[in-house]
């Protein structure tokens, strides 16, 4: 029986960014250019009201688990949740310059170094269990912040993260709910993202887990994937300093009228699949309106998301006008109390690593009958001289 023929390759096709080609399955979630993103079949405005721990059981096991599924699961996790005293070491030997997703993605390859586990399987439950210390470690190390506590087992998966980063003058309860929403709504995004493909790519030369996640990181790291929630961030206060935190719907109108007219950059819209507004994005909104209505920060990205998406509907050539989460989520780290933009990024990876690592797990141990699949070679068609 032959396979069936999807499309025919053409010239246009080619240098696209392997945009829109299938090129297998993802085990854990789905995004729907009309319903948006789901984990394994649960909307993820669904999900935001479940705990992490819950969520990372569902991906983990492609299924929900009862409340003592899910404790006797993490219980299991942190018997080997804590970093070797040698890799923290190394890790605070890095150095303090650039960008801290670049010490993020050295500090993955030094816990490989120490503490590699090679079975993909184990392996993906050891991620899961260190992530937290070690982007912990990175951020107290870049910032300066002192020593990071050990973690704790007693408390849960993001409190205990919230305990170990030594934010100045943290308020742990606000600042652990806005790390708990951020953490679920970015645990997993289709097969096909940038850092997701590149992860697994790497996987399948039989590179080890953390190996592949630094290359993951390397990939979420650029301004066109992860470090967009950065420049949002930027953009908002921009546009707040232009206008004020009193500004009218006309006002920022015609402030967005202006910038598309002067070809400058409109941050925050559009998604290469949605074709309306991003659920994690509402989710947020809907956070923030609810406990941070008043911020100066909120009330401009509140007339950003409604006068953006107006304007922008008005062009016919752009397919999605609406907010992405990108738009909103750095805004909502702000008024948490973690005004620190240079590491949204490491929190993001914080969160995709998780979901990677699954699909690693399934790519290498469960596709193809268990067979996994094969190295990743894609053909180009030569064309010099």
């Amino acid at each position: 029986m032959k396979s069936e023929v999807l499309f025919e390759i053409t010239k246009d096709n080619l240098e696209t960014g392997l945009r829109g080609y299938p090129v297998g399955y993802c085990p854990t979630s789905t995004v729907d250019p009309q319903k948006g993103l789901f984990y394994m079949g649960h909307p993820i405005s669904e999900l935001a009201g479940w705990s992490p721990e819950e969520v990372i059981y569902l991906l983990m096991h492609r299924k929900a688990g009862s409340a003592l599924e899910v404790k006797s699961y993490f219980s299991r996790l942190a018997s080997y949740g804590t970093l070797k005293q040698e890799t923290v070491e190394a890790i605070l030997q890095l150095p303090k310059q650039g960008h801290p997703m670049k010490l993020f993605s050295a500090a993955l390859l030094i816990v490989g170094m120490f503490e590699n586990e090679r079975n993909y399987h184990l392996a993906c439950e050891h991620v899961i269990a260190k992530i937290p210390q070690v982007v912990a470690l990175v951020i107290n190390h870049h910032a300066g912040w002192g020593k990071t506590p050990p973690p704790n087992p007693q408390l849960g998966y993001m409190e205990n993260f919230t305990a170990m980063v030594n934010v100045p003058g943290k308020n742990p309860k606000l600042l652990g709910e806005a790390f708990k929403l951020f953490n679920v709504l970015h645990y997993d995004h289709g097969g096909g993202n940038l850092s997701t493909f590149v992860g697994k790519a790497v996987a399948s030369g039989l590179e080890d887990m953390y190996g592949s996640l630094a290359a993951s990181m390397c990939a979420l790291a650029g301004s066109r994937h992860g470090k967009a929630n950065q420049d949002c961030l930027e953009f908002i206060r921009e546009v707040l300093k232009e206008v004020g935190e009193n500004a009218t719907a006309a006002k920022v109108e015609k402030l967005i009228r202006g910038r598309l007219a002067d070809e400058k950059l409109v941050f925050g819209f559009g998604h290469a699949v949605l074709r309306f507004e991003d659920p994690r994005a509402t989710v947020m909104y809907d956070y923030l309106k609810k406990h941070f209505a008043s911020h100066p920060l909120v009330k401009i990205g509140l007339l950003l998301r409604s006068e953006g998406s107006k304007v922008l509907s008005e062009n016919q050539k752009i397919s999605d006008p609406h907010p992405n989460v990108d738009a909103i989520s750095g805004a909502m780290l702000v008024t948490a109390g973690f005004d620190y933009p240079e590491y949204f990024t490491v929190l993001f990876g914080l969160s995709r690593a998780v979901g990677i690592a699954r699909q690693i797990v399934y790519e290498r141990l469960e596709a193809r009958q268990g067979k996994g699949t094969p190295i990743v070679r894609p053909k180009y068609f030569y064309s010099g001289p």
